[in-house]
């Protein structure tokens, strides 16, 4: 899974793409951006929600897809604990 994809798979899901921010900051969405780079070269990936210019719920990866399953594993758990996905019977 990567930027290019986990729309997809988050829309399968059933998260509504307005909650979802993709290399860029927007307010009362989930953002998952490619950060400055780490000390060692490196690139690295943020994830978190924002809400009134604020950051919540921060994390910061240094892989693209570590980061993607970490934002799609937050996102497909809220799914659940509200009842829109579940086990089959």
């Amino acid at each position: 899974m990567n930027v290019e994809s986990i729309v997809r798979w988050l829309e399968a899901l059933g998260v509504p793409r307005e909650v979802i921010s993709i290399e860029t900051e927007a307010d009362n969405t989930w953002c998952l951006l490619r950060a400055d780079e780490q000390e060692d070269g490196e690139g690295a990936w943020e994830v978190f929600w924002r809400e009134q210019g604020n950051r919540y719920d921060w994390a910061r990866f240094s892989n693209e897809q570590v980061a993607c399953h970490y934002l799609f594993g937050r996102l497909a758990w809220a799914q659940v604990a509200r009842g829109a996905v579940g086990v089959l019977p």
